[in-house]
Order: C-alpha cells, then sequence, then structure tokens
C-alpha cells in the first residue's frame, strides 16, 4: 500500500466529500492549498452526467473556490473517452440534457435524433429532459443489437435536505425491464471511469488515489480500478456501516482536514 504522501493526483468526489449541498466542508479549502504547497495534483470526478464541467465550475465558484474547468471530469466526458477509443465520430442516439449532447458533439460524435438512421451506439445519460418518446427509440435499436452504454449507474441524485431525484439507474432498470438488456457502465464504481481519466491527464494508476465519502461508489472504484481509495467519514459513510461492510478502504479518515493534517506532518 502506498504512504498517502506518495500520491501524486488525488481524485476527489464531490458532494459528502468537499461541499455538503451549498456548504463547504471544514478544511477544503487548506488542503487544496497544501497540495499546491507539495506540488501535488487534484481533480473533482462526478457521476452525475446531466451537467457539464461548466456548471460545477459555477458552483464551486459560488463556494468560493477559483477552480479551471480541465480541473473537473464526468462521467459523461468519461463516456465519450470510451466511445472514441471504439469508434471516432460514431453514431450515437443519446438519451441526455442538452449539456450533455453539447459534450458529445464537442468530441466529435454525430447525434441521431429519431428512427431514421441506425446508430452505432445508445447512450444512456442522468436525462432529466426524459420523454417516452426517447425510452421507446432507445429500446427498439437496443433489441436490434445496437451496442448499448451508460455514462453511470447510480439509481437516485441525492438533494438537499435528504430528498432524491430519480437517477440514470433507474432509467436503466426501466429499459432492462421492456428489453432484457443491460448496458455498459463507464461511471463509478467501474474502471471505466478511472481509465479515460488516465487517458486523459496521461496518469499511471499508482500515482493516484480516489477520495469520497460512499463506500459502493467511490471505495468501490478503488477496488474495481486497483487504485488507493481514501474513504472520508464526512458524507454519507458513518464509521459504523464501514465498519458493517465488506468493503475495505485503503485509508480512512473524518474528512479533508485530517488528510491535509496528515500531509504537512
Amino acid at each position: 500500500m502506498k504512504d498517502i504522501t506518495e500520491i501524486k493526483c488525488f481524485v476527489l468526489d464531490m458532494d459528502g466529500t468537499f461541499y455538503l449541498g451549498n456548504r463547504l466542508i471544514d478544511g477544503a479549502l487548506d488542503f487544496l492549498k497544501t497540495l499546491k504547497a507539495q506540488n501535488k495534483e487534484f481533480l473533482f470526478l462526478t457521476n452525475n452526467s446531466s451537467k457539464n464541467k461548466y456548471a460545477y465550475v459555477t458552483k464551486l465558484n459560488n463556494l468560493g473556490l477559483d477552480i479551471e474547468p480541465n480541473r473537473i471530469f464526468t462521467s459523461g466526458e468519461a463516456t465519450t473517452i470510451y466511445l472514441n477509443s471504439k469508434k471516432a465520430g460514431a453514431k450515437v442516439f443519446l438519451l441526455g440534457t442538452k449539456m450533455l449532447e453539447e459534450e458529445f458533439i464537442n468530441a466529435g460524435f454525430k447525434l441521431v435524433k429519431d428512427r431514421s438512421q441506425r446508430p452505432d451506439f445508445i447512450v444512456l445519460g442522468f436525462d432529466t429532459t426524459l420523454t417516452y418518446e426517447k425510452l421507446w427509440i432507445a429500446c427498439d435499436f437496443i433489441r436490434d443489437g445496437v451496442e448499448y452504454v451508460a455514462t453511470h449507474p447510480d439509481f437516485n441524485c441525492p438533494l438537499e435536505d435528504s430528498k432524491f431525484m430519480p437517477d440514470a439507474g433507474a432509467m436503466i432498470d426501466f429499459i432492462s425491464t421492456s428489453t432484457g438488456k443491460k448496458p455498459y457502465v463507464v461511471g463509478k464504481p467501474n474502471k471505466a471511469i478511472i481509465e479515460a481519466l488516465c487517458e486523459k491527464y496521461a496518469y499511471d494508476k499508482e500515482d493516484i488515489a480516489i477520495v469520497g465519502d460512499r463506500l459502493y461508489t467511490d471505495i468501490k472504484t478503488g477496488e474495481n480500478a486497483g487504485i488507493t481509495s481514501i474513504l472520508v467519514l464526512s458524507g454519507e459513510t458513518s464509521i459504523e456501516s464501514y465498519n458493517n461492510s465488506e468493503t475495505n478502504a485503503d485509508f480512512v479518515y473524518p474528512s479533508l482536514k485530517e488528510i491535509n493534517e496528515e500531509l504537512i506532518k
């Protein structure tokens, strides 16, 4: 196991790790200052494919962090990297928001909007503009053998006040019930999102660590991708639930504040 001081780039989950709702977690900005002082890097990693990196830049700016868009990596962008490695410039029938459509167009894909031409891929994102027509067309293509990919598997997207909205995983189950087919999933906890990140930023897996508050996404990603994992107890997971789980993190800290103190020592 790597010593935490040997990590070159910390890949950070956002909600529950860096902020909670609209409040920065204590010590989060100091942690980034220490990384800069020690010539270490960081990236923010999110499964949410309904937004692009610029939406997160705005959110983080409002919380007091001035950040470049290239520091944010979404499951949507990871999916474009994965698909470009299979067939650059492919035709895609996309179930996604306008922001995700722009991500795919900018990555060189041609978006198919109806049944008039057969796509190379069906891609399911966190589509908050989802319609029955989109689902119907996607199901027809999937039954007809078109390769099917999803950006991430989360069933619910957390909101403030402990509320939730249905996420891409719920849409995956709708399509699966109709077609009997499951997609190849790129996002956390699957290794494809880390492989895409390493491809874009030219990191070796041994140089990075994922930091997050969820066992079944963040820490599982560490296991599945073969990278260092760091659990923080500032969000969803308590020490009791961690001790009762079968998922093991390489390191466990109360929050980014304590990781910062460890790096300073």
